[in-house]
C-alpha cells in the first residue's frame, strides 16, 4: 500500500549555507499518488527528496523549518516505508556482487530469505538488468548502476517510492524500459509516487501530478500534468524557471549552435587506430577496433547503449587509461613536446592540452569550497598568475551560475549544480581537447542553453569538445560528429 506525505512550511539549510536549499514547502500527496516533481537546477528538489527519506541528517548538519511527515510520522522513523534512488548512483551502492546489492535492503528489513531472492530476480527482470547475480557492481557503467541501484530499492517493495533522475544516464530504449518498469511496480502494490526529472515528457503521461518548486521558496505549480504543463499562463512560468516543457526548445536561435565547419582545415590532434580499451589491465577489453581523429575546432559525440564502452573510450582518449591495444598518438598541435603517449603525461602536462569531466562530478572535486575548486587547476597546476586565474574564472561563474555558490562545499550542491562546476574546473584551465562524460545531466533548460551556447564558443574558438552522451538535442545543438558505439565496435558519421 502506498504512504501519505504532508509538508507544512517546510525547508531545509545545510551547515555553513547562508540559502535555503528549500523553504516555504507546503505540500500534501496521497496514499497511492504519482507526483512528478519539477524545478529549476538548484530548486531543492533533491533536498525534499532526501527530507522525505529521512536521511537528511541532525541538527549538525543542517537546519530544519516547518513540518514533514510521511504518515504522519517523522520520515525518519518510516524509513522502511521510504525507497529513495539517488541521483548518483554509485553513493548508494556498498556490496561487491549484484545479487547481494538487490538483496541487501530486503535484508535489512527482516524480509523472510526465501522471499528476498525471488525479489531480487523480478526487480532485475524489471529493469533490465540482465548480468550473473556474481557479477561485480564496480564492473557495471554508469548507467547499469542506475538500474541496479533502482532494483535495490523495488526489491524493498517501498510504500513510498522516490526517484531522484532515474533514467539520466541511461539510453532512450533503457529509459522507456525503466519507466515502464516502475509503473509494473506501481500498479503491483499501489506504492505512492515521487519522482524527480528534468525531462518531463518521459513521465508526463503516467502521473497523477505535476508538482513545481520555486527557487525562491514555495510551490510554483502544482496540478493535473495537461493543466500545469500546458495553460498558457503557466506555461510561460515554467519555461522562464527553466522548467523543461515539452515542445519548447530553450534555445533561442533555430538550428546548430556551432558546426563542425572548422575541421577540415584545422590541425589534427589525437589519432586512434584499432584502439582497444578496458578498464582494467586483465580481461576483455569493452570495445575494439576504434579508428578516429579528433581535430581543432570540431565536437564529436559518442553515442550507443549502456554499457558498450563509452565511458572507457572517454578516459583513454583523455590520458587518464592506458590503451589496450592498437594505437593512441597525441599529435604535436597537442602534445607540444609532451611526447606522443597521453596516458605517459603528468597532470601538469594534461591540464592545459586535455580536460576531462567525469560521469560522475564528484570524483573530481579535490577543496572545500566552490571557488577554490574552480582556481585550482589554473593556480595550483598550471600556476598561472593571478590576474589570468581572473580571467578565466569570474566569467564561468557568471554564465554558469555559481555565483551564490563560491562558499560553499562542492559536495553539498544539487547534481545539476555539481554537474557544471565539474565543467568549469575543466574549461578554466583552457584546453585544447576537452572531453565531457555526460555534461548536460541534471540541468534544468535554461542552464542548459547556457552551457550548450559555451561549448560552442569554444569549438568556434578551436577547441576539440568530445561529449559522451544519450542527448539528442545536445548533439545537434553543437552540430557534432557522431561515434556509434556498440560494444564491439565503433563507427564514425556524418554531423548531427
Amino acid at each position: 500500500m502506498g504512504v501519505s506525505v504532508t509538508a507544512r512550511g517546510w525547508g531545509w539549510r545545510h551547515s555553513g549555507r547562508s540559502r535555503w536549499a528549500v523553504r516555504d514547502v507546503d505540500l500534501s500527496i496521497g496514499e497511492g499518488e504519482r507526483v512528478l516533481l519539477l524545478g529549476a537546477s538548484g530548486a531543492g528538489k533533491s533536498t525534499l527528496l532526501h527530507g522525505l527519506a529521512g536521511v537528511l541528517g541532525e541538527q549538525e548538519e543542517g537546519e530544519q523549518a516547518g513540518e514533514l511527515a510521511v504518515d504522519g510520522a517523522r520520515p525518519a522513523a518510516a524509513r522502511g516505508r521510504s525507497g529513495l534512488v539517488l541521483q548518483d548512483p554509485d553513493t548508494q551502492l556498498v556490496l561487491a556482487r549484484v545479487g547481494d546489492e538487490v538483496a541487501f535492503g530486503a535484508e535489512n528489513l527482516a524480509v523472510p530469505r526465501d522471499e528476498i531472492w525471488p525479489r531480487v530476480h523480478r526487480a532485475l527482470g524489471d529493469v533490465g538488468l540482465e548480468v550473473p547475480l556474481n557479477h561485480p557492481t564496480t564492473a557495471l557503467s554508469g548507467g547499469q548502476k542506475q538500474r541496479l541501484a533502482l532494483a535495490a530499492v523495488l526489491a524493498m517493495q517501498p510504500g513510498l517510492l522516490l526517484l531522484d533522475e532515474p533514467t539520466a544516464n541511461l539510453d532512450p530504449a533503457g529509459v522507456l524500459e525503466v519507466r515502464d518498469a516502475v509503473v509494473r511496480v506501481l500498479d503491483r502494490t499501489s506504492a505512492t509516487l515521487v519522482v524527480v526529472e528534468h525531462r518531463v515528457d518521459v513521465w508526463a503521461g503516467v502521473v497523477d501530478r505535476v508538482v513545481v518548486l520555486d527557487s525562491d521558496g514555495g510551490i510554483l505549480a502544482d496540478g493535473k500534468p495537461g493543466v500545469v504543463l500546458h495553460q498558457e499562463a503557466t506555461r510561460a512560468r515554467l519555461i522562464e524557471a527553466g522548467v523543461w516543457v515539452p515542445g519548447h526548445s530553450p534555445l533561442s536561435t533555430a538550428g546548430p549552435a556551432a558546426q563542425s565547419g572548422l575541421a577540415g582545415d584545422s590541425e589534427d590532434l589525437l589519432q586512434a587506430s584499432g584502439l582497444s580499451v578496458a578498464r582494467r589491465r586483465r580481461g576483455a577489453a569493452v570495445l575494439d577496433g576504434v579508428d578516429l581523429t579528433l581535430r581543432r575546432g570540431e565536437s564529436l559525440s559518442v553515442l550507443g547503449p549502456n554499457g558498450a564502452g563509452k565511458s572507457t573510450l572517454a578516459l583513454t582518449l583523455a590520458g587518464l587509461l592506458q590503451p589496450r591495444g592498437g594505437e593512441l598518438s597525441a599529435l604535436e598541435p597537442l602534445a607540444r613536446g609532451a611526447g606522443n603517449r597521453p596516458h605517459r603525461w603528468k597532470s601538469a602536462d594534461l591540464v592545459d592540452r586535455i580536460g576531462t569531466v567525469f560521469q560522475e562530478p564528484e570524483h573530481q572535486f579535490l577543496t572545500p569550497s566552490v571557488v577554490e575548486e574552480l582556481e585550482f587547476g589554473p593556480r595550483r597546476v598550471a600556476r598561472l598568475p593571478e590576474e589570468e586565474v581572473r580571467r578565466r574564472v569570474d566569467p564561468l561563474v557568471e554564465r554558469l551560475r555559481l555565483t551564490g555558490l563560491l562558499k560553499a562545499n562542492p559536495f553539498t550542491l544539487s547534481g545539476g549544480e555539481k554537474r557544471r562546476l565539474s565543467v568549469a574546473t575543466m574549461l578554466a584551465t583552457q584546453p585544447d581537447l576537452l572531453i565531457l562524460d555526460e555534461p548536460t545531466f541534471g540541468q534544468d533548460a535554461n542552464t542548459w542553453a547556457e552551457l550548450v551556447g559555451l561549448l560552442a564558443e569554444l569549438i568556434s574558438s578551436g577547441t576539440c569538445v568530445v561529449s559522451v552522451t544519450h542527448d539528442r538535442d545536445f548533439t545537434s545543438a553543437l552540430g557534432s560528429r557522431i561515434l556509434a558505439v556498440n560494444g564491439t565496435g565503433a563507427r564514425v558519421g556524418a554531423a548531427a
